[in-house]
């Protein structure tokens, strides 16, 4: 059984419907409008996303985080010309901070079940984590929403701050730079910034615990040259060493109730397997 075959056995076992429908659209030539058809269920009047989306924050109400796990969604799908997607910016510009990002997480996480980081202060300020990420993706998809020059010059302004950060912004910076039609700014935001964010890298495969590997900033080819070639080979064979007896991934950060691990489990096989066929290692797919 092949490495496609094994991952679907996972998720028929265990992935939530939104990951069996995302793994039948990519890899089973399944219709896109069933994935779409269940993502607007964690889609909530205001426009923002909840409802577990993120597995973390097992909450009903909306928070600026699940809006990007929403957008990477529609992204694979590319599904940009959603409803969901002004929807969603419209509830960013009404929980953006005064200067231009959304918070981490907003106060009201607190009346919700959800893992221990997700902690904020009363009145937040915006964070590139998750504004850099999502404004990336709109970038990339050539949004023209009013949220999305606010949120780009906090973006900007933020990064240019920034001689050294950790892992999850680390991450989000890479996004927005690499997809931010602003070349030559990005280009040299990046120069400058690289030896921080390669700081942030694991680039032992077998580093325990919460590891941030190169494939973890790079699950599709770069603009930015960021890792090189064996670099990436290297943690490509690790990635397909790391396929589970069961068929899946595993999330390498602490599972803090057992539903979160089946529910990131079936996320992250989807993606895992995104990566492998975004680099070729897929049968029949070319790098």
């Amino acid at each position: 059984m092949d490495v496609i075959d094994r991952a679907e056995t996972y998720l028929q076992l265990h992935g939530r419907l939104i990951d069996r429908l995302r793994f039948a659209a990519l890899f089973r030539d399944g219709p896109r409008e069933r994935v779409l058809d269940v993502l607007r269920c964690y889609q909530n009047a205001d426009g923002g996303f909840g409802n577990a989306l993120e597995p973390d924050l097992r909450g009903a109400g909306s928070q600026p985080e699940p809006v990007e796990v929403a957008f990477w969604i529609l992204d694979e799908l590319d599904a940009f010309d959603s409803p969901m997607v002004a929807a969603a910016c419209d509830y960013l510009a009404g929980v953006s901070a005064p200067d231009g990002g959304v918070p981490f997480v907003l106060p009201s996480v607190r009346d919700t079940p959800r893992a221990p980081w997700w902690e904020t202060p009363d009145d937040p300020p915006g964070n590139l984590i998750p504004t850099a990420s999502i404004a990336g993706l709109l970038h990339k998809h050539g949004s023209t929403h009013p949220w999305l020059a606010a949120a780009t010059d906090f973006c900007w302004s933020r990064i240019a701050a920034r001689t050294e950060m950790e892992p999850y912004e680390a991450r989000a910076v890479v996004t927005f730079l690499d997809l931010v039609p602003d070349r030559p700014r990005a280009e040299a935001e990046f120069a400058r910034l690289r030896d921080a964010l390669l700081a942030t890298v694991s680039f032992d495969p077998d580093a325990p615990g919460d590891a941030h590997f190169p494939l973890d900033f790079a699950s599709s080819p770069l603009r930015l040259p960021m890792f090189t070639e064996d670099v990436l080979d290297a943690h490509l064979d690790a990635l397909v060493r790391a396929q589970s007896d069961d068929g899946g991934w595993r999330g390498n950060w602490l599972m803090w109730t057992p539903l979160v691990e089946h529910e990131w489990g079936g996320y992250l096989t989807v993606d895992r397997l995104k990566t492998l066929r975004a680099y070729g290692r897929l049968p029949g797919s070319c790098q």
